[in-house]
């Protein structure tokens, strides 16, 4: 784990969290983590979603929740990070407000179609009446209009609606997510390898070993986020997360400040 970055952690402050921001930092010195980004679900506006993320009132709590960890001390270094849904009609507000925060980072993600919460378990039921490829496209075109609104640094869990097991079929999937990793690599986006998938139903990283591939032939660069909802979930599921990237071909990740992202070896064999 030494030098190696989580970049995917929640606080209780999204209603669906557990423990102190501190037991966070504490899990993550003891795995020799470099660094953790905070990324909790952003603040609701305009009544998205509210029972998943904190009001926008709590987000000066927050920030100073953040702050009061980056105390310049040792290893890890904490980064000040959201994960911003995108939704129709998003946009307008993310573009005023996101500039405005001095995020170091910004995760894109997708968690609802059509106001379904799809990744959600009391709306797990839906799946059985929906067309599970047409729902899958349409997951796929609001990864497009994600990556294309340049509003954010990376995409988060890049096959999610695989989080209860239902899929397309293969050649269907690889047809529907060319458009999204083009348009990734043509904004200069990265991508997350997230181990929170080894914890669901699908018992399976994001995204897949097939969808890592395509999207290292486009140049879109890697970092490591486990989606933490609990001090013990930091860093989890990073060995077989490092050994993905490596079997697909990756021989560095990225690591961010203030928006700007560098690249690194990976740990082991010969790396840092």
């Amino acid at each position: 784990m030494s030098r190696l970055s989580d970049y995917h952690i929640h606080t209780t402050l999204c209603k669906h969290a557990t423990g102190e921001a501190g037991e966070y930092k504490d899990a993550a010195t003891g795995l020799g983590l470099s660094e953790i980004c905070f990324t909790d679900h952003i603040p609701s506006s305009g009544g998205y979603d509210p029972e998943h993320r904190m009001p926008m009132e709590a987000f000066p709590v927050y920030r100073d929740m953040i702050q009061s960890l980056q105390d310049g001390g040792p290893p890890p270094r904490v980064l000040f990070g959201i994960e911003a849904d995108y939704y129709e009609g998003c946009e307008e507000f993310l573009r005023e407000w996101l500039p405005r925060q001095g995020f170091d980072f910004v995760l894109g993600s997708v968690h609802f179609i059509d106001g379904w919460g799809f990744d959600n378990p009391e709306e797990r039921h839906v799946w059985d009446s929906v067309d599970v490829t047409v729902t899958w496209r349409k997951y796929f075109e609001a990864v497009w209009r994600l990556a294309d609104s340049g509003l954010f640094d990376a995409v988060g869990h890049l096959d999610l609606p695989k989080k209860f097991g239902y899929r397309p079929k293969a050649g269907d999937l690889r047809e529907m997510v060319r458009p999204a990793l083009d348009r990734m690599a043509d904004a200069g986006m990265g991508m997350e390898i997230n181990t929170a998938g080894l914890r669901k139903p699908v018992g399976e990283i994001y995204p897949s070993p097939e969808l890592l591939s395509m999207a290292l032939k486009r140049g879109i660069p890697i970092c490591f986020g486990s989606d933490a909802h609990s001090p013990s979930d930091v860093g989890s599921g990073f060995d077989l997360a490092i050994s993905l990237a490596r079997e697909t071909g990756y021989t560095h990740y990225f690591k961010i400040r203030q928006r700007k992202k560098r690249l690194v070896p990976l740990p082991g064999r010969g790396g840092a």
